[in-house]
């Protein structure tokens, strides 16, 4: 006599908090040939209609149930807990400030080399062409041992990065020729008016409007540019329009950047490594055709037998601390927002100013002091501005 078994009833549904209903033991998953291990997982009933509607009579009371387990992505998200978000906003501010303590310090020891380097060897264009050239070869290396992933490039991404590349040599040869003439902290105080030829080009060549705070914060930043350039002691024009030419080269290369890059998936570091590349192709003709081997050779013969052996490691550093410093920089774009690394570069050249003149002993006056402490604020109330 075979004794039926009572089966148990099924669970009672219950209703989600999104009107969803949930039977809560219903298994998910039966094992025939372990039936002891049961995967209990909530299944979410959907597309339930109501019964005894009209379409329902219709189709006699078919009804199509959707079930999906609650741990899949259809289910119901699972909270963050409120200290793992914490923990974790944390760690991005700790980050970011590592790369901003980074990108600081490989400037200012980048500059105080460039100008050992200019102060012996007057030759910006060679000494711009040996940047880039180490930079280069510095990313090439990487790719092949596999340090860093090369990155994948197509045609187009060449042919959008040549305008970028040619405004960055222009740049880059504006501000070191201005280097060579001019003192460190000169230099940087007039490059932090790069902010006001931006808003011009902008302005008069895209068309683009700007609200009556950003007009206003320019006028502190070029009144404090005049004023520490009327002031300096060793005022040159050569030092000066290099430094003006490198803000407005330094405009078309971002702008260019912005147009030509939009859905390129290059990192940041690969983009500086690419970017190096094709200005150092662009540079080292006009470098030999301006400067030349001959007077590179007899240059180079001279601050060896005044400087000594220490020269060659002043070349080399100033070379890869060049490099580097760039490529945090890039980098840093991929983690933070355009605003916050423009507050970054105004207290990078803070910084830069204020260890060269320390280091260099560069004589300051303190109306020179001033002009370029207002010229530093209304860079950084125009980043506010733009926000």
């Amino acid at each position: 006599m075979i004794r039926s078994q009572a089966r148990p009833s099924p669970p009672a549904p219950v209703v989600a908090s999104d009107g969803r209903r949930l039977l809560s033991a219903l298994p998910s998953t039966l094992s025939m040939k372990n039936p002891g291990s049961l995967s209990l997982k909530p299944l979410y009933l959907t597309s339930l209609p109501a019964l005894g509607s009209g379409s329902d009579k219709q189709r006699g009371f078919s009804l199509r149930r959707r079930a999906y387990e609650a741990d899949r992505s259809e289910g119901v998200p699972v909270p963050v807990p409120a200290t793992e978000e914490v923990k974790s906003e944390a760690a991005q501010k700790v980050k970011i400030g590592i790369y901003f303590a980074t990108w600081w310090a490989l400037n200012v020891v980048f500059n105080i080399y460039n100008k050992k380097v200019l102060n012996a060897y007057p030759y910006p264009w060679l000494t711009s062409t040996l940047s880039l050239a180490m930079g280069s070869l510095m990313m090439l290396t990487s790719w092949a041992i596999r340090i860093a992933e090369p990155p994948k490039t197509d045609p187009d991404f060449w042919k959008a990065l040549f305008p970028v590349a040619v405004a960055h040599t222009i740049g880059h040869v504006a501000a070191t020729v201005s280097m060579s003439k001019v003192a460190v902290s000169f230099t940087h105080i007039i490059k932090s008016g790069e902010p006001a030829f931006s808003v011009l080009v902008s302005r008069f060549l895209l068309g683009e409007t700007f609200p009556a705070s950003v007009y206003l914060s320019l006028v502190p930043i070029i009144g404090g540019c005049a004023l520490a350039a009327v002031t300096e002691l060793n005022f040159n024009m050569i030092g000066f329009m290099g430094a003006m030419i490198s803000n407005l080269a330094f405009v078309f290369r971002n702008i260019f950047s912005k147009k030509g890059m939009k859905g390129k998936s290059v990192s940041g570091m690969n983009y500086y490594a690419c970017l190096s590349m094709l200005s150092l192709l662009i540079l080292t003709p006009f470098a030999i055709a301006v400067e030349g081997p001959q007077m590179w050779a007899a240059g180079w013969q001279k601050a060896l037998s005044e400087i000594g052996p220490n020269f060659v490691w002043w070349v080399v550093a100033q070379s890869v601390f060049y490099h580097l410093y760039n490529q945090v920089s890039y980098m840093s774009l991929d983690q933070i927002s355009p605003l916050t690394f423009s507050i970054g570069n105004t207290m990078k050249r803070i910084s830069v100013i204020v260890s060269s003149i320390i280091i260099f002993h560069t004589p300051v006056q303190p109306i020179n002091a001033l002009g370029a402490a207002i010229a530093i604020l209304g860079t950084f109330l125009y980043s506010q501005a733009k926000q």
